[in-house]
């Protein structure tokens, strides 16, 4: 590797930074990939990497740091001291994959299995293996399948307890926050169409339906199909975007885009 030029070694250690690989691994993606990073990228996800081994000793005493005094259980203030310790803002996305990889059942609670499990998965066991793994657990978004499911599993985990659908308020941010990774044209006027026209909740239908509307439909919806299998919901959303010319002849008006 000595024999690398600059570019090279620069692609090098942002490929590591972003992903956590080591330098050998990074090296071996990037060279059969003719040093290109989407391709890098591509070849790194589809092959499973392995996990250093996580001490279950050293994970316990951070759950005891964390857990609640009153219930065996993580809970909001436990997981502010410990996005404290590791340098991330409650509210930043990462979270999100973290309790993606805990299997967490519910929003802002950790159970102690649920806690020790993903850490081992995660092959954390302190807080600077935790804060060294960030800028790994933040590429996965970058994943199509890894984003598909934490989409999937965002619903589940963002609702209230008993419900069967997903409160709007909750919908709409949770929304704001995925596709702000995706950069959805649509999603601001997808979530003012809600709060006008809607202003129920959100049924799993919907919520799994509109990933593969924003996924597969122009933004402009120049190869959207009004006779498809859309829920009621997004066809009345199309609807809407016409009325209110965001949509103009088969393109998205200037003034709308964002990109």
């Amino acid at each position: 590797m000595n024999k690398l030029g600059r570019g090279q070694r620069d692609k090098l250690q942002q490929f590591m930074l972003i992903t956590g690989a080591s330098e050998k691994v990074a090296f071996q993606a990037l060279k059969a990939s003719d040093w290109q990073f989407e391709g890098a990228f591509d070849l790194f996800y589809s092959h499973p990497q392995p996990r250093s081994a996580a001490d279950t000793r050293h994970i316990e005493e951070l759950y005891n740091r964390y857990k609640d005094p009153y219930v065996d259980m993580i809970m909001a203030d436990g997981i502010s001291l410990l996005c404290n310790d590791i340098q991330v803002d409650p509210q930043d996305i990462v979270m999100l994959v973290v309790s993606w990889h805990m299997k967490a059942a519910t929003m802002c609670e950790f159970s102690k299995k649920e806690f020790i499990g993903g850490l081992q998965a995660m092959g954390v066991d302190s807080l600077d293996k935790f804060r060294e793994r960030i800028p790994f657990l933040r590429s996965e978004l970058r994943d199509e399948q890894k984003f598909r499911e934490i989409y999937d599993f965002a619903f589940g985990w963002a609702k209230e307890k008993g419900q069967k659908s997903l409160a709007l308020d909750t919908a709409i941010g949770m929304w704001q926050l995925l596709f702000a990774e995706k950069h959805w044209p649509l999603v601001d006027h997808w979530c003012e169409f809600l709060q006008a026209r809607h202003n129920k909740a959100i049924s799993r239908d919907t919520w799994s339906q509109l990933l593969e509307f924003a996924r597969t439909v122009d933004p402009a919806l120049s190869n959207y199909d009004p006779d498809g299998a859309w829920p009621y919901l997004i066809d009345e959303f199309t609807e809407y975007l016409n009325e209110n010319g965001i949509i103009e002849k088969g393109k998205l008006s200037e003034w709308n885009y964002k990109s």
